[in-house]
């Protein structure tokens, strides 16, 4: 029977996509003339949303609309910003709907408030417009569906949308006369979807015009591989790869690359016909799944484009949107590429009239210029292979654009701006939301916990849900890691039998990385299959270890963390889960593969690919090869002890990073807490990563800061990018070498954030200059005590308190003290300082500072006099592994009340309450921070009673209040210098 209802909505709004939303009434007649009257009574949709059951197709049709109104970042028919309840509000008094409704739709499908994606920006010529995106969408309507089909929910597809729209709009117009390439980066979490996003871009910029799309997929034929077949499946779709042939016709598929591939033809996008026969136009490969680019005759033959009229150009829109798009997936090959770039030599002309995309993935791998410029030839820039051979194609296609995709972006933005042919993120820098079931470094760790260490559980710590150390007092915790593996198989086995969603679990591995030496993978493999031959895993002992396990770890975690999904109750229930975990590990060949290759052939032999192989459930022992580009699926298991002193490459290494549905719950990281660097250098490998995390989280925070435009323009362009991140993180080591940028920072505005220095001299003698600098006010500090309280919030959930000392001093005086202060490496603190110091006028004033000295709690209390003033708490605080500086100064409990203080809603002790504070007083906490990897090396230092001012360093953290800000929005200023010329003198300060 024909849902009346549903298709005259699904009409009106078809009728809206192009220009918004309008009065649905009105246009509700325009499409009723087989309709009663009453069938286009919006009551009647009023009654069937507060009727209908989840699944019904109207609910579907309008959660998906208004979602697609909420997310848009450019709508013209709303100033309302995206993802708030101002623009649904427009939404809703454009349709013309009643205050009942809009309350019955807001309850089924509340504004999803999310952050999107941040984006940092050149000024553009806007052409990719939402109206022209939904005249032209033909394959990115397709990957949509399959998206949908895939279990994507509406938020997730509209997230992605407007990302893929914010890339592409950014590209040049693939029609206009004159040549641009456009220059971007976009940058994602490691293992986050990153080829979901350069899919959509993919789709979205062939559907708008460009006609040669090169993806630069990997250093192996096994990742080029497995990126050739994701774009097959999701967007080149069956008909496109058979190019007409009868999918009926077995002679006719002779050749064709997926007839081994269990997932063809079902789960490969389908246009229902061949699109050139749709009004749409084909993709032709220029690359399969088994084949990288060939030379000669075929490459140049499949870039000869059909003109209807042969006196214009192809870019020109009459003979551009017929014309067959030509998609390729290359290594990061100098073989490769090399062919590639001799037969584009040979095409001449034409090349110039190409609209060519071209997408690097990890473009901080391999395509980076590295060498050093001290090694350049006069007046030349000498390239790294690979590095070369992307600017040749660059300089080749001149309506070539460029975007890079990475998780670890700073090597990216330390490329040298003023080289016009390297690849510098010139135009945009994206920044792209972390997905929502994505397990990442916040999920491992409990960053900004209010909940005290010693009452952290299963239930509110991340990290005792899922962290475990290497090492007890008896040995390593190989055994139980592998325990771990075996029992989490088995839970897989009981919640594919008892119909969990997400299962059957198709692929479940364990990953034990040591070493980058290949002997010691070698070893470590056969420990590994003589500890799996002797776990007795069918017999008494191996059931009790398994028991114990399921007892003491998983069912707690379980219990705590899905209580949703299925798990058994004790672990004879689990049992004969076990064996048909225990038989998928040991089946052909053992449990055990050693990943240390780098040819494709080691590849080949290994079995090892996801995509082919039905089910991989096995432990991986590896280093380098497992660290990068090489998704290992099913990863639950993690024992990891290699260490590495690059903020990139450790961040690289966290493959346990990803997507874990229907098992995060079971997720364990086995990592080493303590190993050697050099001949005494110990590291926590766990906290290394939570620095890093803190580091990349910072960056990300910056960006977000400085994206909104003022006065419609950008407040920061990417080629500013570089000095923010020099100095806001100072302690980042580049991955590639410093060189020239055209922005120096002079300025950063705080109003109502915190600023923490972390780059603290090193030297013992600047750090005594620096404390006798503050003891001044340490003198104000010293005899003061008040409870300082944290009522609770969402971030608080229990009342909390410490105590500190405290004081009031005026602006000049703090402003002096900061203005005196050596740092490590230059001083860091220069653009606050700039900021701070105009700060006496009357609009954007400070009066005062009420500067506080938290104490630590009374059980780990250490105190001295200092100076002889106090006395104080001193801190222990590490500097981050191979960097200069020290990660978060501040405590989460003191950083909360001071920002609570500034934010003006604290409700405290009488001494601090919000109408003492006004609106012209700011906060710092202070800390007397002693470095030192333990407690113990902190009480030596305060032993006597008195600690020695050159082993003290004053840490802090300054919180301007809000209205410290002028009626100038900038946040940051810039001067600007020209990079290609190295000798040139700064020009004039500018606001761009």
């Amino acid at each position: 029977m024909t849902d009346q209802l549903l298709d005259l909505h699904f009409d009106v709004l078809a009728s809206m996509q192009r220009g918004g939303p309008s009065h649905f009434t009105k246009r509700a007649f325009a499409f009723s003339d087989d309709l009663e009257p009453n069938e286009v009574d919006i009551s009647r949709f009023m009654e069937r949303l507060l009727a209908a059951s989840p699944g019904d197709e109207l609910l579907v049709l309008w959660h998906r609309t208004l979602t697609a109104w909420d997310f848009d970042e450019n709508a013209k028919w709303s100033p309302a910003p995206a993802r708030t309840d101002e623009r649904r509000a427009d939404a809703y008094t454009r349709l013309g709907f009643g205050e009942d409704l809009c309350k019955a739709l807001d309850s089924a499908f509340p504004v999803f408030k999310e952050p999107g994606t941040v984006v940092i920006s050149k000024e553009f010529a806007p052409w990719y417009t939402r109206e022209n995106a939904a005249t032209r969408a033909f394959y990115w309507k397709a990957y949509e569906r399959l998206l949908r089909g895939k279990g994507w929910s509406d938020t997730a597809v509209s997230g992605l949308d407007q990302a893929a729209h914010s890339v592409v709009e950014r590209l040049s117009d693939p029609t206009r006369e004159e040549a641009y390439g456009a220059r971007g980066l976009v940058v994602g979490y490691v293992q986050s979807g990153k080829t979901a996003n350069f899919t959509g871009v993919t789709a979205k910029a062939i559907d708008a015009g460009y006609r040669l799309v090169i993806v630069l997929g990997g250093t192996l034929n096994l990742l080029r591989g497995q990126t050739q077949r994701r774009l097959d499946m999701e967007l080149i779709g069956q008909e496109n790869i058979l190019r007409g042939a009868d999918p009926g016709d077995p002679d006719a598929l002779v050749g064709i690359d997926y007839q081994d591939d269990e997932d063809w033809p079902h789960k490969f996008v389908s246009h229902s016909g061949r699109p050139s026969a749709r009004g749409a136009f084909d993709i032709e490969r220029l690359t399969t799944r088994e084949d990288d680019y060939r030379r000669l005759l075929n490459g140049i033959r499949a870039l000869e484009f059909e003109k209807h009229d042969r006196t214009r150009p192809l870019y020109d829109p009459v003979n551009l949107h017929d014309a067959a798009a030509r998609i390729m997936v290359v290594k990061k090959n100098k073989t490769v590429l090399s062919n590639l770039v001799d037969d584009l030599r040979k095409i001449g002309p034409l090349l110039s009239e190409i609209p060519a995309l071209i997408i690097d993935d990890e473009s901080d791998q391999a395509s980076i210029n590295t060498i050093d410029p001290k090694k350049w030839e006069a007046g030349k820039v000498t390239r790294t292979a690979i590095n070369s051979l992307i600017t040749d194609l660059l300089g080749l296609l001149p309506r070539a654009q460029y975007v890079g995709y990475t998780a670890t972006p700073f090597a990216n933005v330390f490329v040298d701006p003023g080289d016009e042919e390297d690849i510098f993120p010139r135009d945009f820098l994206i920044s792209l939301p972390r997905p929502s079931e994505y397990m990442g470094v916040q999920d491992f760790h409990d960053l900004d916990s209010p909940v005290p260490r010693e009452d952290r559980t299963v239930a509110n710590s991340k990290e005792k849900a899922h962290v475990r150390g290497i090492k007890k007092s008896t040995g390593d915790l190989l055994q139980e890691a592998m325990d771990a593996f075996v029992l989490s198989g088995a839970l897989k086995a009981y919640r594919a039998a008892k119909g969990t969603p997400e299962g059957p679990f198709r692929h479940h591995t364990m990953l034990v990385h040591e070493s980058v030496r290949t002997d010691d993978h070698s070893a470590l493999a056969d420990r590994l299959t003589a500890m799996w031959d002797n776990a007795r895993y069918t017999g008494t002992e191996g059931h009790a270890r398994l028991s114990a396990l399921f007892d003491s770890d998983f069912a707690p975690v379980s219990a705590a963390q899905a209580a949703d999904l299925p798990t058994p109750a004790t672990y004879d229930e689990l049992r004969p889960y076990v064996s048909r975990a225990r038989q998928l590990i040991n089946a052909g060949g053992g449990p055990v593969i050693v990943v240390n290759g780098d040819s494709d052939s080691y590849f080949a032999q290994l079995n090892l690919d996801f995509d082919r192989t039905p089910n991989v459930w096995k432990i991986l022992v590896g280093g380098t090869k497992l660290s990068r580009g090489f998704t290992v699926e099913g990863l639950t298991i993690t024992y990891y002890r290699r260490t590495t002193q690059q903020a990139d490459t450790l961040m690289q290494m966290g493959r346990w990073f990803g997507f874990r549905p229907g098992y995060r719950d079971l997720v364990r990281l086995y990592i080493g807490r303590e190993e050697l660097i050099g001949k005494s250098k110990t590291v926590d490998l766990y906290e290394a990563f939570e620095a890093i995390c803190l580091d990349e989280e910072l960056f990300r925070a910056e960006l977000t800061r400085y994206a909104p435009l003022v006065d419609g323009k950008p407040q920061v362009t990417p080629a500013q990018i570089p000095p923010l991140v020099a100095q806001h993180l100072p302690w980042v080591k580049p991955s590639a070498r410093n060189k020239m940028f055209n922005a120096e920072l002079v300025e950063v505005r705080s109003p109502g954030h915190p600023i923490e220095p972390a780059a603290y001299p090193r030297d013992s003698t600047a750090t005594a200059r620096n404390t006798e600098r503050w003891q001044s006010i340490l003198a104000r500090l010293s005899g003061s005590s008040v409870t300082c309280r944290l009522q609770p919030d969402s971030t608080t959930p229990l009342p909390r308190s410490f105590q500190a000392a405290t004081t009031v001093v005026p602006h000049a005086h703090l402003l002096g003290v900061l203005s005196s202060l050596e740092w490590e490496g230059g001083n860091v603190l220069a653009p606050h300082l700039t900021y701070l110091s105009q700060l006496d006028g009357r609009l954007a004033r400070v009066d005062d500072w009420l500067v506080i000295a938290p104490h630590r709690t009374e059980r780990h209390r250490i105190e001295a006099a200092l100076l002889g003033h106090g006395p104080f708490s001193l801190f222990r605080r590490s500097r981050q592994p191979g960097k200069g500086s020290f990660g978060r100064i501040s405590g989460v409990e003191h950083r909360s009340y001071g920002q609570r203080l500034i934010d003006q809603d604290y409700i405290g002790s009488a001494d601090h309450s919000s109408s003492t504070m006004g609106l012209h007083r700011g906060v710092v906490l202070l800390y007397p921070v002693v470095e030192a990897e333990t407690d113990a090396e902190v009480k030596a230092i305060a032993a006597s009673g008195t600690a020695d001012a050159s082993q003290v360093i004053m840490a802090f953290t300054v919180i301007p209040p809000r209205a410290a800000i002028d009626s100038k929005r900038q946040l940051v200023r810039f001067k600007a210098k020209d990079s290609s010329r190295p000798d040139a003198a700064l020009v004039n300060a500018t606001d761009s």
